[in-house]
């Protein structure tokens, strides 16, 4: 192997990824984005409205810009397309929640990596006997915008699912693990004929309703209250489980899918959609980075790839399985019963 013309460019570019990382999730912090959404600023009143002193501020916002979310013209700066339209809190395509959870639990947590490695131990608040999720669902505002998030990213993914799976063949559909509702209006926006709703915990009960309703969709879709492993899960046509899974380990994962295929008709389906690792195992990094998140925030939760959950699907009784591509980094897995 010649070293010639090798450069360590790439190299520290990458082992200093954070950097970049850690200016835009500040940014979602502070709320740049949402000011700059009202009109484009100066560079000194931007750092008087964000209650910020002059030295390094100049330089962030202008590192902004090199990352491509912000633009400046002169001394003056205003959001990008992305940023203005994901970015601004005050819009309903905010995908900033998530965001500011990474900035809040995720950064710290990633610090712990490599005794997460070592141990296989979760690097939460799971370290100091807390539940960040228990503690979430007894926290109505908080579990709402959460759940708001989760309509965040989720909702690419549920725009393709309601363009390419054959909706016409179904008239039921349940999604399992709804959070807001994202996913069945976003079905029941497109394809008319189809009624049915979300199932979750029961807290998430108002959530969901106010989603729907919000949506006009309140007369065809309703809330299935319920823990999806203490119970039988509801019967449609099509189940769906979207980002769910890699939560769990394999017996969990497995369960699951049992009680799904137990639930539906013959002829029935089941989508599993989310961040699916690519078979050869190289290429979606997003997918491989977030079964590593798994590590560091469940106990016994990884990603999968698209053969894997086949042969999951397989082993729960269906008779056909595929995988399609949806959005970015997420796939769908589909079993017919």
């Amino acid at each position: 192997m010649t070293t010639k013309n090798l450069t360590p460019d790439a190299l520290l570019e990458l082992g200093l990824g954070f950097w970049a990382s850690k200016a835009l999730l500040t940014a979602v912090e502070l709320d740049l984005f949402s000011v700059l959404a009202e009109r484009p600023y100066a560079a000194q009143e931007l750092t008087h409205r964000l209650g910020l002193q002059r030295r390094g501020t100049r330089d962030w916002l202008d590192a902004l810009v090199s990352l491509g979310v912000l633009e400046r013209s002169g001394d003056t700066y205003a959001n990008t397309a992305e940023a203005d339209t994901f970015l601004d809190r005050n819009k309903p395509s905010y995908v900033g929640g998530l965001l500011e959870m990474a900035n809040a639990r995720l950064y710290p947590f990633w610090g712990s990596l490599t005794e997460a490695l070592r141990t296989g131990r979760p690097q939460n608040e799971a370290k100091v006997g807390e539940d960040f999720f228990a503690a979430l669902y007894e926290d109505p505002m908080r579990l709402e915008q959460f759940l708001h998030a989760m309509t965040g990213i989720s909702m690419g993914s549920a725009q393709a699912i309601a363009e390419n799976f054959p909706w016409e063949q179904h008239t039921t559909v349940i999604d399992i693990g709804a959070a807001e509702g994202c996913l069945p209006v976003e079905l029941a926006r497109r394809h008319a004929h189809l009624t049915g709703g979300g199932f979750d915990l029961p807290a998430v009960a108002p959530v969901f309703e106010k989603y729907v309703a919000a949506n006009g969709l309140a007369d065809r879709l309703r809330f299935y209250p319920g823990d999806f492993f203490t119970g039988p899960l509801p019967d449609a046509d099509v189940l769906v489980m979207g980002h769910i899974l890699h939560d769990w380990g394999l017996y969990e994962k497995q369960l699951l899918l049992r009680k799904a295929y137990d639930a539906l008709p013959t002829g029935g389906a089941l989508i599993v959609y989310e961040s699916v690792i690519d078979d050869d195992r190289r290429t979606n990094t997003f997918g491989l980075l977030m079964s590593v998140n798994m590590l560091i925030e469940t106990q016994e939760g990884f990603d999968y790839t698209g053969a894997e959950c086949r042969a999951w699907l397989t082993d729960a009784g269906f008779g056909h399985t595929y995988v399609e591509p949806l959005v970015g980094p997420d796939s769908m897995v589909v079993g017919i019963k």
